[in-house]
């Protein structure tokens, strides 16, 4: 078994399309704008305010106006940060049987502090995990390594004795990256781009429940 699981936050362990997706269409109101549903806006959610911009207003960093309109989207997201946010059905039980079998667990995300510190304090996660590592806790995030290279630093487990889960593919490159076995999160939101089974993952979890018997089978 391992001696850590690090986890990706939005997507993998909490499912935050309600709230993001919400801010993306407080945004569209204030443009006049009717709202889009949840599940259109999901898949576009791995890419944070970037991929949710595009997607509900139709507007990239090329845009004079992406600054301004980032910022809002921003403010809205923090005045409703964690109103529909949930922890996906089947992560509690899995935190509490890593738990119970002594294993460490974090999260390592790109979500910047700002964001990450109040909204897993909300989910009730604050005290559980060894580690909480943001985007903006190092200079560059995943895909690049550092983040994982901190968490694992942080929590003093050597990254090859640790196990990645997340939903992007940017989590498998970073994993990798870093000397981890990387789990993909099959319930997750998964992006717009290749398919999961091309991101060169060690694994794939087609829910919470499987996270365990994989590590333990596999890898």
């Amino acid at each position: 078994m391992p001696e850590a699981i690090l986890f990706d936050l939005d997507g993998t362990l909490a499912d935050t399309v309600p709230d993001l997706g919400g801010a993306t269409n407080l945004l569209r109101a204030e443009y006049g704008l009717p709202p889009l549903s949840l599940e259109y806006l999901r898949p576009h959610a791995s890419a944070g305010a970037r991929g949710l911009l595009k997607a509900g207003l139709n507007i990239t960093p090329a845009n004079a106006d992406y600054p301004v309109m980032q910022q809002r989207f921003l403010a809205l997201y923090e005045s409703n940060l964690c109103l529909g946010s949930h922890l996906f059905q089947g992560i509690p039980e899995l935190l509490g049987a890593i738990e119970a079998q002594g294993i460490r667990w974090g999260i390592v995300t790109n979500k910047v502090a700002r964001f990450t510190i109040p909204l897993v304090a909300a989910l009730g996660l604050a005290r559980r995990a060894s580690c909480i590592i943001s985007g903006d806790s190092t200079p560059r995030p995943k895909p690049f390594p550092d983040s994982l290279q901190l968490a694992s630093t942080s929590i003093g487990v050597d990254t090859a004795r640790c196990i990645y889960v997340g939903d992007d593919e940017r989590d498998v490159i970073a994993g990798r990256s870093a000397g981890m076995k990387t789990i993909i999160a099959l319930w997750g939101y998964l992006g717009t781009g290749k398919s999961p089974a091309d991101w060169g993952g060690d694994a794939a979890a087609r829910t919470p429940r499987d996270i365990l018997r994989i590590a333990a089978a596999n890898l």
